[in-house]
């Protein structure tokens, strides 16, 4: 029974081939450009998740309170005794088989200062500490392959505690263009000192403090070097010295204009001097994105059976903006499936409700001759769905043809929070389940659309639909 309805649906699409045409058309337009937005957002969540692991890792372990009132003071908010929890994760038959790389960081802020030549420059700072080897495996963390991977430029190394990046804005600021030979980096205007204050005065104490304590690799000869100030846990000033081997852009101007990253020896000895060194956090990247929330349970469990203080965080929780990114797009998402929808939907009313006006009297001698109601009904919704399966189809295969084109390109983009260009791709397939949503759901808009006019169909009067000119 429904292969003789489908073939005669069929029979009826080719007969109006134009109409049909035209139809589809509509519908493939509307698989087009959704599949091809849903490509765009998949890469642009996929990326912006990637770039958050690799810098950030998936968990970060903190002191209680941290998230909430640590970034005034971060050295108030300290892990005590680190390496032994550092252990007991690492150690933990749950965690161990998740977790990819496993590391200590110290987050800062001070006072950093360019006291060397004619134009002294001083800055605030916002510092991390880092252990180099362990940052540079994180980095190459790309679970959805999307290419994305910025290494360390030049590298730093674990040996050697004074070496480490600054932002390019910092660089500017401190007028390290020239000795770290940055492109598009004009010096900085000789500036007039406040009245009543001497030029060298500020800077030429902190050079003062920093000759106390000269980091381990020395004074670099002719290179870029700055003094960072900060206070210690006890409150008391403390100065170590940075040779600065490259600068590195951020994302955001703000973060780039203070970014100091550094060996995670140097930061505890400018914050806690010899007093017992901590850590600000312990960050954990996993080997699978979805191993994040079983991970998560596993370490609130293990701080609460070793009645340990600490809290973990995700990284979406740490950046906000990418939760802001992902609704912001899924919204645009749904408005633009809320117009294709409707462009489909009405596209398909009129041309079902053509094909009933034209076939009144084809319908009345079906009726006439004992096919049911329901019948002339499937063979109206047969033919919405036919024509909603053609146009998605073409569509679908028009998507993935152009994302092969867009992915082969070599088309590169600067997306939301990066500093350096990266490759566009339409990951169309990279959600299948979506994808085959998309489709799914625009046949079935099809389906509905024709309902309207195959109930106009089925309820005709048999006499009125025979006599009808």
């Amino acid at each position: 029974m429904i292969g003789v309805l489908v073939k005669i649906a069929w029979r009826n699409i080719v007969r109006n081939r134009r109409r049909s045409l035209m139809t589809a058309s509509a519908v493939a337009a509307g698989a087009l450009a959704m599949l091809l937005f849903l490509g765009y957002t998949t890469y642009i969540f996929l990326g912006m998740e990637t770039g958050n692991v690799q810098h950030l890792g998936h968990l970060r372990v903190f002191r209680a309170g941290y998230f909430l009132y640590g970034a005034g003071n971060p050295s108030a908010y300290g892990i005590d005794g680190y390496r032994e929890v550092m252990r007991s994760i690492g150690a933990d038959p749950v965690l161990e088989p998740m977790i990819r790389v496993l590391t200590p960081t110290q987050s800062l802020m001070g006072i950093a200062a360019n006291y060397r030549g004619d134009n002294a420059a001083s800055r605030t700072f916002f510092g991390e500490g880092i252990i180099p080897s362990d940052r540079d495996r994180m980095l190459r963390w790309d679970q959805y392959h999307t290419g994305i991977y910025h290494p360390l430029d030049p590298p730093m190394a674990d040996a050697d505690e004074s070496r480490g990046l600054i932002g390019t804005g910092l660089a500017r600021i401190l007028n390290l263009c020239a000795p770290l030979a940055l492109p598009e980096c004009p010096p900085a205007p000789a500036a007039a000192p406040p009245p009543g204050e001497h030029p060298g005065k500020v800077n030429a104490d902190i050079a003062e403090l920093a000759g106390r304590d000269v980091p381990q690799g020395g004074r670099a000869p002719g290179g870029a070097q700055i003094d960072l100030l900060a206070a210690t846990v006890g409150g008391a000033p403390n100065v170590v010295s940075l040779n600065v081997i490259g600068a590195q852009p951020q994302g955001a101007k703000e973060l780039d204009d203070a970014y100091v990253l550094m060996h995670l020896a140097l930061a505890q000895q400018l914050v806690y001097g010899r007093e017992e060194h901590k850590i600000t956090a312990i960050v954990l990247q996993l080997k699978d994105s979805r191993y994040l929330s079983a991970a998560r349970a596993r370490l609130n469990a293990l701080f609460r059976e070793r009645h340990l203080d600490l809290e973990v965080r995700d990284f979406a929780e740490l950046v906000p903006f990418y939760g802001q990114v992902i609704r912001l797009f899924s919204s645009i998402f749904l408005f633009i499936a809320l117009v294709m929808g409707m462009i489909v939907l009405f596209a398909v009313v009129n041309t079902m409700t053509m094909n009933v006006m034209e076939r009144i009297n084809e319908i009345g001698t079906s009726r006439a001759m004992g096919v049911r109601r329901s019948r002339i009904r499937a063979q109206f919704l047969i033919e919405g769905t036919l024509i909603g399966l053609i146009g998605t189809a073409v569509g679908a295969a028009l998507a993935i043809a152009i994302a092969a084109l867009v992915n082969r390109s070599g088309i590169t983009w600067i997306p939301p929070g990066n500093a350096t260009a990266i490759p566009l791709h339409l990951d169309v397939l990279g959600r299948p389940l979506r994808a085959l949503g998309i489709c799914a759901g625009l046949v079935l808009v099809a389906t509905a659309a024709a309902l309207l006019p195959a109930n106009r169909a089925a309820r005709l009067s048999v006499v009125d639909a025979l006599r009808h000119i």
